[in-house]
């Protein structure tokens, strides 16, 4: 009979490590043969990815997937909250949008997104040696725990050992592993086999009295500390993260607005990281810094993000841009936002209506019931015609006659985007559309720079998962590490580690 192998990282905060750790274990496992999933119960983010089997899931969950060796499916992210405004988020089920739905009525809702949970845990328990979980923001969060399927309600439905994360670098770690742990209930506390620091910088020997005193009065392990590894470049799970490069000599600027609905901002990561390119988010009441190259990014509430835009002052920094002859780029939510209307007839992301775009573009843009997700291949119909790959994930429909200088060809015979007539504004539905090399050269030579220095997006994020997984081989006690699987696991986690 398969036995499948199965733990649980929580953490005592967001942003503790977990998507990390996951991916860093993901990758140890796999290397050592292992047939490893990554899952995610409930994940809440505005970055996501395209599955192999034409869903919506996590972008988390999709690196954790590449980190593991394996094509991201839905199974791995089953349940994600997409929020839409402060009190409500579009509920997607096995990659497909079912609803948008208000807190409280999303919680009613719990129910039936645990069964879609199960039926996930269930398909990949059958398929997998081990499935690594990653749990959502911390299970000691008192309001949460009724109807939890995102942390220890599902560990406890599914009889998933757990290990706890903290991030040190925060201050306090000793509190939040210890406070973390007291409030949980007594059949949550025995699940709990140990815990991972994370982010530590500094000697070593100052910090294991705390570790030993830890270990006393939990009586449960340190598995490893983990130090601070800079640089480290993965896909940032929903918050914009710190990915760049070591600065050289500067060829372009770039400025991008961080909309408060922001989505799949990834997208600049190619830019963020390019050594000759000096890149700046501007976020509410900042000043807008003179630029070479604007980005608007995606957005899951355009319209709304359109108004801030407007009320932050970009409308006129955007026109005497322009003016001053700099380029300007739109992406998915940002490409709609160049054309001259916006309609949200179905009230899809927010009250029905409709809105002015910038007017840069001669077309409009309509939210329709159905989401557009599929990955794509094609060659951008500006420069040499580099080839791109990326994917798309939208709920909006652009006609007009801008769209008839496109941006790019599909291999599958569509056109996407837009190029306006003078060569200044271009738009694309294509997420990721950067992030080839030859892509990137041909964004970077149209926006003014020509020779511009390569970089591998991919070749980096690979590097770096390895690089993580080094770091977890070499700073976790990998036998304690078995022992968290339990019998009859543990020998084969020893094995895949070794």
């Amino acid at each position: 009979m398969h036995e499948c192998a199965s733990l649980m990282v929580q953490g005592t905060t967001s942003d503790a490590g977990k998507t990390t750790l996951v991916a860093g274990l993901a990758r140890l496992l796999a290397r050592g043969g292992c047939r490893v999933a990554p899952f995610k119960p409930q994940n809440m983010a505005l970055n996501s990815a395209v599955t192999a089997d034409g869903g919506e899931i996590g972008r988390a969950q999709a690196l954790q997937a590449l980190a593991a060796g394996v094509a991201p499916h839905t199974d791995f992210n089953p349940v994600l909250l997409k929020p839409a405004t402060d009190i409500g988020a579009q509920v997607i089920i096995h990659g497909q949008v079912v609803s948008t739905l208000s807190a409280k009525d999303y919680h009613q809702y719990k129910p039936t997104a645990m069964a879609a949970v199960m039926q996930s845990w269930s398909r990949l328990t059958a398929a997998y040696d081990c499935v690594l979980v990653e749990g959502a923001g911390s299970p000691a969060e008192i309001n949460l725990r009724d109807r939890d399927i995102a942390n220890m309600g599902f560990a406890e439905a599914a009889d998933c050992p757990v290990v706890l994360v903290a991030d040190i670098d925060r201050g306090g770690v000793f509190a939040h592993l210890v406070g973390t742990l007291a409030l949980l209930s007594p059949s949550e506390q025995a699940r709990v086999k140990g815990f991972i620091i994370n982010r530590f910088r500094g000697d070593i020997g100052l910090l294991q009295p705390g570790l030993d005193w830890l270990e006393a009065r939990t009586g449960r392990p340190v598995i490893g500390t983990l130090p601070y590894l800079h640089g480290l470049f993965l896909d940032a799970e929903d918050a914009l993260g710190d990915a760049r490069a070591e600065k050289g000599e500067i060829a372009l600027r770039v400025v991008a607005p961080a909309f408060p609905r922001i989505s799949n901002h990834t997208d600049l990561d190619a830019l963020r990281l390019h050594p000759q390119v000096d890149f700046q988010w501007v976020g509410p009441g900042q000043p807008i810094p003179p630029a070479d190259l604007i980005v608007l990014p995606g957005s899951k509430a355009v319209r709304a993000d359109r108004d801030w835009m407007a009320a932050q002052g970009w409308d006129a920094a955007i026109a005497r841009h322009l003016r001053y002859g700099g380029k300007l780029v739109g992406i998915c939510g940002g490409f709609q936002m160049l054309g001259t209307r916006l309609h949200d007839p179905l009230g899809v992301e927010g009250a029905p209506g409709s809105s002015d775009g910038l007017g840069l573009l001669e077309m409009e843009t309509t939210l329709e019931s159905v989401k557009q997700l599929s990955n794509v291949r094609g060659t951008l119909c500006f420069g040499e015609g580099a080839a791109m790959a990326g994917y798309e994930i939208h709920m909006g429909v652009s006609r007009g006659p801008a769209l008839a200088r496109p941006a790019v060809r599909f291999d599958d015979g569509r056109n996407d985007g837009a190029i306006s007539a003078d060569g200044q504004v271009l738009g694309s539905y294509a997420h990721g559309l950067f992030d080839r090399p030859a892509a990137l050269a041909a964004l970077l030579d149209w926006a003014g720079v020509t020779g511009a220095e390569v970089v591998d997006v991919a070749g980096r994020r690979e590097a770096d998962l390895d690089r993580l997984a080094d770091c977890l081989a070499a700073h976790l006690d990998l036998d304690r590490l078995a022992r968290c699987f339990g019998a009859p696991h543990e020998n084969a986690i020893r094995a895949y580690v070794a």
